[in-house]
């Protein structure tokens, strides 16, 4: 029988209020899991403790840079590993580290099988978890990055239709009144999911602009390349576990198929979750087709190994204000004042879009994680 973890007013001080607390927490709890970590610093990534605090950030180290931590626990030479990752939509961090942190003080690594490794990234991209934003310090969003960039990029263009509305170079009642009544105008023509495939899917093209995958590798996407190197270069069999906020009722975690349909590895998650898994293909989940995502990433770091990837997906807000505190925050960096009032509402509004700070939204997503994590490895050690 699988023990009980603690209550949710206990697993709520796994989680954190600012990057710099999370990774501190991190690092601690690895090493008193016995962990061997590793640190990847981000010197492109400007610390944000010179920030005024009327922005409402909380403030980074400011006498160094930001930095992916991972943590390695098991035996070196398993050839089975469970990766599960916090932070690719920086902001969405706050939720991947409490459950990454509540792992380590409740022990759950010592429930690994033999020949079974874990392997916890903490902020992948720093800069987004410390600046409360889902992008890198390129404006990229990660998980649109990992396109062949020498092959020429997709093209989306429901964006180029809309790009005007979805990043006004306003942001004022008025205009977000005219820009709400083009994408709603939208919406009716074309429906709900294509409004929001044409915002979220990803675009290549426009720099300053909501969801840009990018026009080169990012150091998120690099330092990920490095670390499986390092770290995982000889596993043969893994399960990868993205940790992720902001789509589906609140507190849910839906468990998305990060394979395409007729893949070997689409199969086994159905196997391993059954009927819980939803797929883009399908429609069933509630997610919009994704362009250069880091399932990608992983398995060009990994070529080795028999991939079988997840997106453990947390509902926070109804999808419309998770878009909207997107697009606000997206017109804050372009165009805003981060000293300005405005700057520390629209701060509140993304963080509260991706991290509900009520200890039975963390309780929920707790306990969500271990049942998936549970279930991970045993279909990763099935023979």
């Amino acid at each position: 029988m699988l023990r009980k973890t603690n209550s949710p007013m206990s697993i709520a001080a796994s989680f954190s209020t600012s990057y710099a607390e999370a990774r501190a927490k991190f690092r601690a709890a690895a090493r008193e899991a016995g962990g061997a970590i590793s640190s990847f610093h981000n010197a492109a990534a400007a610390p944000v403790g010179a920030i005024c605090e009327s922005s409402g950030l909380h403030p980074a180290p400011a006498d160094e840079a930001l930095s992916t931590d991972a943590a390695w626990i098991g035996p070196r030479t398993a050839t089975r590993l469970v990766y599960a990752q916090s932070g690719t939509h920086g902001v969405e961090g706050f939720c991947g580290s409490g459950i990454q942190i509540g792992w380590l003080q409740q022990r759950l690594h010592r429930e690994l099988p033999p020949d079974t490794a874990l392997l916890l990234t903490h902020a992948i991209n720093p800069y987004g978890f410390a600046w409360q934003r889902r992008v890198t310090e390129d404006n990229v969003d990660l998980n649109r990055n990992f396109v062949d960039h020498a092959g020429g990029y997709p093209v989306n263009a429901g964006y180029e239709a809309l790009k005007h509305a979805i990043c006004p170079p306003e942001w004022t009642d008025a205009a977000l009144g005219a820009a709400d009544r083009i994408l709603m105008g939208y919406a009716g023509e074309h429906g709900p999911m294509a409004l929001q495939a044409a915002i979220s899917s990803g675009q290549y093209s426009h720099a300053q602009g909501v969801f840009y995958g990018g026009r080169g590798e990012t150091w998120s996407n690099q330092t990920l390349a490095e670390l499986l190197r390092t770290h995982a270069g000889r596993v043969k069999r893994v399960a990868f576990l993205d940790l992720h906020t902001g789509l589906g009722p609140y507190g849910v975690g839906e468990i998305m198929n990060n394979h395409a349909a007729g893949e070997p590895a689409f199969a086994r998650v159905n196997e391993w979750f059954g009927s819980e898994a939803t797929s883009i293909e399908a429609g069933s989940s509630s997610s919009a087709p994704v362009s250069g995502d880091i399932t990608l990433g992983v398995q060009r770091g990994l070529p080795q190994a028999e991939i079988t990837a997840i997106t453990l997906e947390y509902g926070t807000v109804p999808v419309k204000d998770v878009l909207d505190a997107v697009r606000a925050d997206n017109w804050l960096h372009a165009h805003g004042d981060l000293r300005a009032r405005q700057a520390r509402d629209i701060k509140a509004q993304i963080r509260t879009a991706f991290y509900p700070e009520a200890d039975d939204w963390k309780g929920m997503v707790f306990e969500r994680s271990v049942d998936v994590l549970r279930r991970a490895v045993g279909g990763l050690t099935q023979s």
